[in-house]
């Protein structure tokens, strides 16, 4: 299997937050995964989707490259597939008849089958400062968008960009999609704030300009994204996000990386962003919200936390409890590692006993 391009993590830009998605579903607050594949250690992609289909209540996934294979395992599952186009790829796509091959290899072979709904072009593009993929982004959406058409596709499968934002979000507003968003409050956040970051009781945050007191980092930087989008006039629009997540390890220098705190931080994301309180500016509101990631990756280079994500291991066993598994998963799992400990306290307590005999 090829190796996926999911990318590395950074302190979060303007630039890196404004990753836009075109698409003319409905959002709501269904929580989706990114599923990385740069490492040697999981599990088979075919065995990945009968998990998440069976014990979880995942319905919607994001792939960072189109491997056929990872395609192709989530066939019959109904769970909607996200598929990447790697950076790398941008500027063939431009050319048409390159578009029109690509969609005839990587979409039609396994659509409707598999629940293919998105094609993202590039990952955060912007942040590379390189101009012949910032120039050809546009070009590169607007072939594969006639290459579906082309195929009929184009309304079953809709087709994102990051680039130059009004003159986007006036096509989003047209197709009436939504704008997505990488916030990560761990790159953003300090000693003094980490409370703040984790949704975890804190004094808050008080916004100068609004005098809108903030009490965790998510809804600062969701807000922040949408008084930028309402001053170009673009208030309307619905906000997705489409990475976040907390690493279970990290660099001693790391503030905050840890299993207790990637716990805790993805589970108050689920409650938060499914509950409808919505933001200060975007009340009464749910965010669909894709948690990154579902594996640990250890081929990512760059510090440890990179390759420390994953909600599960390779055994496909939870890293720690978010609640995402269906409750009788839950229980197996509670009761297996009940099991564990006490194997564990039986060895034991038989050498204690074998060493007190002698």
């Amino acid at each position: 299997m090829a190796a996926s391009s999911s990318p590395p993590h950074h302190v979060p830009t303007a630039l890196t937050l404004l990753f836009i998605l075109v698409s003319a579903t409905t959002t709501n607050g269904s929580i989706g995964v990114n599923y990385g594949t740069v490492a040697d250690d999981l599990p088979p992609p075919g065995e990945v989707a009968r998990f998440l289909l069976q014990s979880t209540v995942i319905n919607r996934v994001r792939i960072f490259d189109p491997n056929p294979e990872l395609i192709q395992a989530f066939a019959h599952t109904g769970i909607q597939i996200t598929v990447t186009v790697p950076n790398d790829q941008i500027p063939r796509l431009a050319n048409l008849s390159f578009a029109q091959q690509w969609i005839k290899s990587y979409i039609q072979p396994y659509f409707p089958a598999t629940n293919l709904v998105r094609i993202l072009v590039g990952n955060e593009v912007l942040s590379t400062g390189n101009r012949l993929l910032i120039g050809t982004l546009v070009p590169a959406m607007q072939t594969l968008h006639a290459a579906l058409a082309g195929a009929s596709l184009d309304r079953r499968i809709q087709i994102s960009t990051p680039h130059s934002l009004e003159p986007l979000l006036g096509f989003l507003r047209s197709t009436n999609s939504p704008f997505m968003i990488n916030p990560y409050p761990f790159f953003g956040c300090s000693e003094e704030t980490l409370d703040y970051a984790l949704f975890r009781p804190n004094l808050g945050f008080l916004d100068p300009n609004t005098r809108i007191r903030y009490t965790n980092m998510l809804d600062a930087q969701l807000d922040a994204v949408f008084s930028a989008m309402k001053s170009l006039g673009f208030g309307d629009l619905e906000i997705v996000i489409a990475e976040t997540g907390w690493p279970s390890k990290g660099e001693p220098s790391q503030i905050g990386a840890g299993q207790e705190n990637a716990a805790q931080y993805n589970r108050n994301l689920m409650r938060h962003v499914n509950s409808g309180d919505g933001t200060p500016l975007m009340p009464n509101r749910t965010f669909e919200t894709y948690i990154f990631s579902l594996f640990n990756e250890d081929l990512k280079p760059g510090p440890t936390c990179e390759r420390n994500f994953g909600l599960f291991g390779p055994d496909l066993t939870p890293a720690y409890d978010v609640g995402i598994l269906r409750p009788t998963v839950s229980t197996a799992v509670a009761a297996r590692q009940y099991c564990n400990a006490a194997a564990l306290l039986s060895s034991s307590v038989a050498i204690l006993l074998l060493t007190m005999g002698n």
